[in-house]
């Protein structure tokens, strides 16, 4: 199935969040997404965490990037340049992919 790339470039603009649990840890992200020129965007991701201390969560932390993504149309795909990350958006689900790491979109 071919892409909507219009669709796709409209959708990835916003906010993304993603809760996870682990035995290690518990993570809240936030992903904020804004279109820059030509097919640039950026990313201004935001994490709050606790490490796991025999089960229970300990103090809340903070972590912050920033990251530059380039939008490739044909795939609509975009591509974090530092590390080579690939995100996939799905408008009709509401949802980013990241790896095996799904982000909700906010309104």
């Amino acid at each position: 199935m071919a892409c909507k790339t219009d669709r796709v470039r409209k959708f990835a603009s916003g906010n993304f969040v993603n809760h996870s649990r682990g035995q290690l840890s518990l993570a809240d992200d936030t992903l904020s997404i804004s279109s820059q020129e030509g097919n640039n965007f950026k990313v201004h991701r935001r994490t709050g965490f606790n490490l796991m201390n025999n089960g229970k969560p300990g103090r809340r932390q903070f972590a912050e990037e920033h990251w530059l993504l380039v939008y490739d149309q044909p795939t609509c795909a975009m591509t974090e340049l530092r590390h080579g990350r690939t995100l996939i958006f799905y408008p009709d689900s509401g949802a980013l992919l990241i790896g095996r790491r799904k982000y909700v979109k906010q309104d």
